[in-house]
């Protein structure tokens, strides 16, 4: 249940007009691997706290909130703008990849009182999730929903989940074949954790389809005419009755937003965005190859751009969140 103090703290990460416009930078390891492909050592954690500092000074003022990570990123909490709000990430980087099912874990010496303590108005976690694998994988999931969701509840800070689908049989996500496979994976994850049971007030969602796929937007194989796509959209809007928003999952500022337009004309009814690296990934070479200057000089022209033109399009489509 969406207490008054929860309410209070999704007001906090929302702007004035009651959409949540937030930047994530909460990547650990995939911001490594991103750092080092442009230099010839290993990402320091001295860099990845810096560039996380750089991004959340310069943009956070464009922004109604920012994600971040306990690990590496309270400095860059401790220098966003005054009037954006906190959301700390919950789980472990991504998942061991020797055992079967991507199964969650929490950062070891974390808890949500902790994070509450941190600054936090919301705790965040990601889970993978396939709705078709076994019941063996996934009630050990939906038992550790409750669990944070429980917590959430005994310290009354809003519990985002962020739900990202994958087939169990197939780890390659970006073909035609997991395109077809994807809408059905991801309303049936959205309805599932959208029950009371897990205490959840705000789903961070993949969009429905693969956009590289759909007839007008795909540049080669098509899975989805543009009616088909639209209808996916409605469907998943129509599958939960908790607030939901999108994110970028690694796709171009362009696209994103050609995404959240999309989304609007098929009647999706989503609150907003935390959106990542399609605002500031481009920032890293700049970072490496030129120093903190190149980084902030880059964050003002090429990321205020990305994040204001997603403000933009958010305005004219995303639902105000209501309760």
């Amino acid at each position: 249940m969406t207490t008054e103090a929860k309410k209070a703290f999704i007001k906090q990460l929302s702007d004035k007009n009651g959409v949540i416009s937030a930047l994530a930078i909460d990547q650990r390891g995939a911001l490594k691997k991103m750092i080092n492909k442009y230099q010839d050592t290993e990402a320091e954690a001295v860099q990845i706290e810096d560039f996380k500092k750089i991004v959340s000074s310069e943009l956070t003022q464009y922004a109604s909130s920012i994600l971040l990570d306990p690990e590496f990123g309270l400095p860059a909490a401790g220098v966003r703008d005054e009037n954006a709000g906190l959301l700390l990430a919950y789980e472990k980087t991504g998942y061991d990849a020797s055992t079967p099912g991507r199964l969650p874990d929490i950062l070891s010496i974390w808890s949500v009182k902790r994070l509450k303590e941190a600054g936090a108005d919301a705790c965040k976690f990601l889970l993978y999730y396939d709705v078709d694998e076994s019941d063996e994988i996934n009630d050990q999931k939906k038992a550790f929903m409750e669990r944070i969701g429980s917590e959430c509840a005994a310290e009354d800070l809003p519990f985002f989940l962020e739900l990202v689908s994958y087939d169990a049989n197939d780890a390659d996500a970006s073909t035609k074949e997991y395109a077809l496979k994807k809408p059905h994976k991801v309303i049936e994850m959205m309805k599932e954790f959208s029950k009371p049971r897990y205490g959840v007030d705000v789903l961070k969602m993949e969009v429905p389809v693969n956009m590289n796929y759909v007839e007008g937007y795909a540049k080669g194989e098509v899975a989805y005419t543009k009616e088909e796509a639209m209808g996916y959209f409605k469907e998943q809007a129509e599958a939960t009755d908790l607030p939901f928003i999108f994110l970028s999952a690694g796709v171009t500022a362009e696209l994103f937003q050609e995404t959240l337009k999309f989304a609007k004309e098929a009647g999706s009814t989503f609150n907003g965005v935390l959106c990542g690296r399609a605002t500031w990934a481009n920032g890293v070479e700049p970072f490496i190859t030129g120093g903190e200057d190149a980084a902030r000089e880059w964050m003002q022209n090429e990321g205020r751009k990305n994040i204001e033109a997603l403000n933009e399009v958010l305005q004219a489509t995303a639902t105000p969140v209501k309760f």
